[in-house]
């Protein structure tokens, strides 16, 4: 919405105009479009990315899993890692 239509717009000016074409949508703020802006001019697109974190798991972990998976060879292993990583005292 920016460069939507006859002319630029500024942000606060987007957020306005986005209000009165989406009434039904939850309102943006200048935060969320100065966002948007930014992965569009860094990526060419505003689709979702996809993290690419990645779970730091220590030895103790992946052996306390593979014990737990000998033991419960039905349970699925996402089960197991996930009752591992989250286990409340």
């Amino acid at each position: 919405m920016i460069g939507y239509g006859d002319r630029a717009r500024t942000q606060c000016e987007v957020v306005c105009l986005f209000r009165e074409t989406h009434p039904d949508l939850p309102p943006l703020n200048q935060g969320t479009i100065s966002k948007i802006e930014a992965q569009y001019r860094e990526m060419g697109h505003v689709r979702k990315v996809p993290s690419k974190r990645q779970a730091v798991v220590d030895d103790d972990t992946t052996l306390n899993l593979l014990l737990a998976l000998e033991e419960n060879p039905i349970t699925p292993a996402r089960q197991l890692a996930l009752d591992i990583f989250f286990i409340t005292d």
